[in-house]
């Protein structure tokens, strides 16, 4: 059984076929709008949880359909647009929306944020397949860190650390944390150990341009912030 109905009002019909196979791949009940000048009859029709807005549509804009929407429902709808300027966001968020992607946009981040928007709309402790965190990715299935077009794939330990940091972004997290998550046992492991996970980590996401993402607090932990 899917787990949500996505409703996609896309013009572009490479990008609209593109995204309902992704969604229906991640059992998402997805449909794309067939009539652009009946989207709130389909909308009424299909009774979303979540809509994929296009902005630039023809006969009337995503804003337009995202305030008809609002008449009649608060079902989140995530716009999608490759004017990423400032005004576009702002006039977006006013209009309603919940969330903005532009385009070209990764589809693991798409997935990531419509997760996000569905779990703090409906509270309703879907698994877990994505964290983000500033616009940095972590795919819990593959344990790939996705920032932009890179993809580092992580060791066991390279993923655990990074599950753990991230789940607790802003918060620092103590090494003897750490060490628990990654060895889960009462054996005594030599606090080098860490130090020398922690290393080939932090290198691994150097050589990818991500500096200065795990920061040291002396005497406390690490920290993601």
């Amino acid at each position: 059984m899917a787990m949500y109905k996505i409703l996609i009002v896309e013009d572009d019909k490479v990008i609209a076929k593109s995204l309902r196979e992704h969604l229906l791949a991640w059992d998402y009940d997805a449909e794309c709008v067939k009539d652009l000048r009946k989207v709130i009859d389909e909308f009424a029709a299909f009774s979303p949880q979540a809509v994929l807005m296009d902005i630039g549509l023809p006969f009337y804009n995503g804003y337009f359909w995202c305030k008809k929407i609002r008449e009649i429902s608060k079902v989140p709808v995530i716009f999608l647009s490759s004017a990423s300027d400032n005004m576009n966001i702002v006039m977006a968020m006013n209009m309603g929306g919940d969330d903005f992607i532009a385009k070209p946009f990764d589809f693991e981040v798409l997935t990531a944020k419509l997760q996000a928007v569905l779990r703090r709309t409906y509270s309703s402790g879907i698994k877990d397949s994505f964290i983000e965190h500033d616009g940095l990715i972590l795919d819990m299935e593959s344990a790939i860190l996705v920032s932009g077009d890179n993809r580092i794939e992580l060791t066991k330990n390279d993923y655990r650390i990074m599950e753990l940091l991230m789940r607790n972004a802003g918060r620092v997290v103590s090494r003897d944390k750490i060490m628990e998550r990654l060895w889960q046992s009462d054996e005594f492991i030599d606090d080098n150990t860490l130090t020398v996970n922690m290393t080939r980590l932090r290198k691994k996401l150097e050589a990818e341009g991500l500096r200065d993402v795990i920061k040291t607090k002396k005497g406390m932990g690490y920290i993601i912030e």
